[in-house]
C-alpha cells in the first residue's frame, strides 16, 4: 500500500498518477489526508496528557517516600481526570487507525511515469516484436483438437474428476509439462535465482502481504474451516518468506523461483476464447521473485524482461513484449510488461507472462525492510514475473509446432522430454 505520508506530501501527484489508472474514488485521498491530520492531532493530545499523567505520577511516588501523604492524596485528587482523558484518546487514536488503514488500502499502487493511460488491453503499448508467426500446414487444428487427436490432454476427464478448468494431461502430454517445469527451473537457478518449495496454501497475512487481499478475493479458493488460501500464484508464498525481515544492504538483491501449482477461480470468464488451455482455474507455472534495492528496481525489471524473452526465444516461439497501461495492470503494480506469444492456429495473441515493479506497494504492507551502512532502515522494492506460465506456452508449442509426422518438440526441451515428436 502507499505510505500515508507520500500522499500527504505529493496530493497532486498521486491525483495525477491515480487518473492514468482510472481511480475513480479520488475523495479517497482527501479523506487519508484529513484522517491523518485527525490521527496527528489525536496523538499530540494523547502525549501531552500522557507526559503530565506521567510527571504528576513522579510527583505523587516522590511525597509518599518523604511521608506527605496528604498533599499526595491531593495531587492524585487533581490529576485523576488524566485516566479517562487517556482511555478516552487512546479509543479516538484505535479508531482513527483502523478508519485511515481501511480507506488506505482501497487505493491501488501509483503507475510509473512511463504508465499511459488506458482503459483496456487495447489500450497498451507494443514495446516489441520478435520472430516470425509459424507457417502452418493446411488444415491445421487448435490445441485442444491436437490434444484429442494425440491423446494428450482431456478436458472432459478434468470435467468429471473436478470440473470445468482442471485437465487431465496424459502420456507425453503430461511429460511435457514436467519438461517444461524442469527447463524453466533449470534456467532459472543458472539465472541466480534460488529455488524454493513453499506452501500451496496462504493464510490471511500473507494475501494481504503482497496484495492479493481484499482486491482479489474473489478470484481464491478458500478453504473456510482453516481460512487459509489456495495460492493463485508462487509469488505469494515467495514474496511472504520476507515479511517482517530486515535485510542488510548487502544481501540485495534477494532472488527466488519456485515451481507451485496455480488456482484461480477466474469468475465470469467464458466463451471461446478461454477455451482449451487459454484460461483455466489450476495451471502450472515456474515464478521469479526479485527483493532490490530502490535505485535498482527498473534496471531489475528491464533484467526479469530479457530474462523472459530468452525462454521464449529458447523454444522458438513468436511473441511480442506490451508495457500495460492504466487501466489494465494490476491493482499493485507500479509498471508491467506483459509478454503475448502468437498462436497461428488461433490467430491470437497469449498472454504468457507478466513481469512487474512493485516498488514498496507490497513491501510496505509485508514490513518488508532493509538497513543500509548508516543503519537506517527503509523500505525495498519487489518485483516477480512469470518465467513461465505453462498452460499458453504448452498450446503454442502444440499449435505451432503441428507437422504431418506429429508435433515437433522445440530442440531445447528434447533433452528434457525424451522425444521429438508428440506422434
Amino acid at each position: 500500500m502507499l505510505q500515508v505520508n507520500y500522499i500527504r506530501d505529493n496530493r497532486e501527484k498521486v491525483l495525477e498518477r491515480l487518473s492514468v489508472r482510472n481511480f475513480k474514488q479520488t475523495e479517497v485521498v482527501d479523506q487519508i489526508i484529513q484522517l491523518d491530520e485527525e490521527r496527528k492531532q489525536t496523538q499530540t493530545s494523547l502525549d501531552q496528557i500522557s507526559a503530565i499523567a506521567n510527571s504528576s505520577a513522579r510527583q505523587i511516588g516522590e511525597l509518599m517516600r518523604t511521608g506527605k501523604k496528604e498533599e499526595a492524596e491531593a495531587l492524585k485528587a487533581q490529576t485523576g481526570s488524566n485516566k479517562e482523558q487517556i482511555k478516552s484518546l487512546s479509543e479516538q487514536l484505535t479508531d482513527i487507525e483502523a478508519r485511515l488503514f481501511n480507506l488506505i488500502v482501497q487505493v491501488p499502487n501509483l503507475p510509473n511515469d512511463l504508465v499511459k493511460a488506458g482503459t483496456t488491453a487495447d489500450d497498451n503499448e507494443v514495446v516489441s516484436l520478435h520472430g516470425e508467426p509459424a507457417a502452418l500446414p493446411e488444415g491445421a487444428l487448435p490445441h485442444w483438437e491436437l490434444a484429442a487427436k494425440y491423446d494428450i490432454i482431456d478436458f472432459e476427464l478434468g470435467v468429471k474428476i473436478t470440473g470445468a478448468g482442471f485437465p487431465v494431461y496424459k502420456g507425453k502430454g503430461a511429460r511435457l509439462q514436467r519438461a517444461l517445469i524442469n527447463f524453466f527451473l533449470d534456467h532459472a537457478t543458472a539465472a541466480g535465482y534460488r529455488e524454493v518449495q513453499v506452501p500451496h496454501m496462504v493464510n490471511e497475512a500473507s494475501g494481504f502481504g503482497t496484495g492479493q487481499l481484499p482486491d482479489k478475493e474473489g478470484q481464491m479458493y478458500h478453504a473456510g474451516m482453516d481460512n487459509l488460501y489456495l495460492i493463485p500464484t508462487a509469488e505469494v508464498p515467495v514474496t511472504n518468506l520476507y515479511r517482517d525481515v530486515i535485510l542488510k544492504e548487502e544481501e540485495l538483491p534477494v532472488k527466488h523461483t519456485a515451481y507451485t501449482p496455480c488456482f484461480r477461480r477466474e469468475a465470469g470468464s467464458y466463451g471461446a476464447h478461454v477455451r482449451g488451455l487459454n484460461r483455466l482455474h489450476q495451471f502450472d507455472k515456474v515464478e521469479v521473485v526479485q527483493i532490490v534495492h530502490p535505485s535498482k528496481s527498473y534496471e531489475v525489471l528491464e533484467e526479469m524482461s530479457s530474462y523472459v524473452q530468452s525462454l521464449l526465444q529458447e523454444l522458438g516461439l513468436h511473441y511480442r513484449v506490451l508495457r500495460l497501461c492504466g487501466g489494465d495492470m494490476g491493482f499493485t503494480s507500479a509498471m508491467t510488461y506483459d509478454m503475448e506469444v502468437w498462436s497461428a492456429a488461433q490467430q491470437r495473441w497469449l498472454e504468457v507472462s507478466s513481469v512487474s515493479n512493485f516498488e514498496t506497494y507490497q513491501a510496505n504492507r509485508l514490513k518488508l525492510r532493509f538497513k543500509g551502512p548508516s543503519g537506517k532502515t527503509q523500505l525495498a522494492h519487489t518485483l516477480n514475473g512469470s518465467a513461465l506460465a505453462l498452460p499458453r506456452i504448452v498450446a503454442s508449442i502444440l499449435e505451432n509446432n503441428q507437422t504431418d509426422k506429429g508435433i515437433k518438440i522445440p530442440e531445447a526441451l528434447v533433452k528434457y522430454t525424451g522425444f521429438e515428436y508428440i506422434d
